[in-house]
């Protein structure tokens, strides 16, 4: 099957909208106690799109070998997970290879975009 995955996050929360042509699902969690306040935008997109995939796994909603349309706003993440670009942040490297194994553990096959931050659906969870 075939999903489009939006994230998003801020220094408070974490956000993700996973379509496909069945269903749709939105989510938002509030960041750990570790993470609140204490870590960059870019640094909780990358755990919001590492604990969506892994949310929607777990929820049965991507499955193995499924296709999966990553949808970006930040420039810097293309870079990183489509052109594999050097990552010099420590936080940013470890949440990268933990999507790097969900991705490799299911099989999925993954198509990174870029897209404007008013076209990311799952922004508007965060307000």
């Amino acid at each position: 099957m075939e999903h489009t995955y939006y994230f998003d996050g801020d220094t408070k929360k974490i956000s993700w909208t996973i379509e496909n042509n069945e269903t749709r699902s939105d989510q938002t969690r509030i960041h750990i106690e570790d993470y609140y306040e204490k870590i960059s935008v870019e640094q909780s997109k990358y755990v919001a799109l590492h604990v969506g995939i892994f949310w929607s796994i777990g929820r049965f909603i991507i499955k193995n070998g499924d296709i999966v349309n990553v949808m970006l706003d930040l420039k810097s993440m293309f870079e990183h997970l489509a052109k594999n670009k050097t990552i010099i942040d420590p936080f940013v490297s470890a949440r990268v290879g933990f999507i790097r194994q969900l991705i490799d553990q299911r099989r999925l096959v993954i198509k990174y975009q870029t897209i404007d931050q008013k076209n990311n659906k799952a922004s508007a969870l965060l307000a």
